[in-house]
């Protein structure tokens, strides 16, 4: 019966966030209402929601996604040419549990790994 799962991820700053999303990775704004303190976000089938925490320290945050990919290649490559930061440890690799992986973290210090089964 479970059909979709939407994470939320704190975020202190609405635009900046949005900003990172969209410019970065390339999601888009999620309907068509703008909520105070709150966003929705979506690229394809994937979609994260945010909850306005403007107090977050970003060093005490330990909010993280996996996102499935079925391009792993070329959405990491897109990524990099957009100019995104690729985490110190997260760089493209295949991991010993069979999954091609980087990660990324957000303006909060969210965590986003990337990963497709090789």
């Amino acid at each position: 019966m479970l059909t979709a799962i939407h994470p939320k991820l704190p975020m202190r700053d609405k635009k900046a966030t949005r900003n990172f999303y969209s410019d970065k990775l390339g999601f888009q704004d999620f309907g068509n209402a703008d909520y105070d303190g709150y966003l929705m976000m979506q690229k394809e089938s994937i979609q994260i929601h945010f909850f306005e925490f403007k107090t977050l320290d970003p060093k005490e945050n330990y909010g993280q996604v996996y996102i499935r990919t079925n391009d792993i290649d070329n959405f990491y490559q897109t990524v990099l040419d957009n100019k995104t930061s690729i985490h110190p440890n997260g760089q493209l690799e295949i991991k010993p549990w069979g999954q091609k992986e980087f990660s990324v973290l957000d303006p909060d210090n969210n965590l986003l790994t990337f990963g497709q089964s090789i």
